[in-house]
């Protein structure tokens, strides 16, 4: 995998991805775009957000929408690493199986998200979840 970071102008740089996405992010505090460690958060809840889903829709759930909330925690003096990060899946469907989206999140956590799994050794990854019945 290969991608490139071009400097914009200020602290904002433009991203270009082998599979040619571009996505600008903003090291200024406020700025233009997500800066680098927003874009992790973002990162690490997508990644598992596409397992559950994935899980879920293979376990026959009716499942209409999956949100995912992020709390996080950062060190006080820099680096400011994240210390700990909290993940709350919000399944909205139909009749969908608090069990199965237990087994989905537990799932994506141990086996198959890379990015917390990336993360996980310095960071405190924690998980809930709640459904919300349509």
């Amino acid at each position: 995998m290969k991608a490139n970071v071009s400097w914009l102008e200020g602290m904002a740089f433009e991203g270009k991805t082998e599979s040619g996405h571009k996505v600008v992010l903003d090291g200024s505090n406020p700025g233009t775009a997500p800066s680098p460690m927003e874009m992790v958060l973002l990162s690490a809840a997508t990644c598992s957000a596409i397992d559950v889903v994935s899980i879920l829709e293979k376990a026959r759930q009716s499942v209409k929408n999956v949100e995912v909330d992020i709390d996080a925690e950062r060190a006080e003096t820099v680096p400011k690493v994240f210390t700990k990060i909290h993940l709350t899946f919000i399944v909205t469907g139909k009749d969908v199986s608090a069990n199965h989206v237990e087994r989905a999140v537990r799932l994506s956590a141990d086996k198959y998200c890379s990015v917390a799994k990336m993360l996980e050794a310095s960071v405190e990854i924690s998980h809930s979840f709640e459904i919300k019945e349509i």
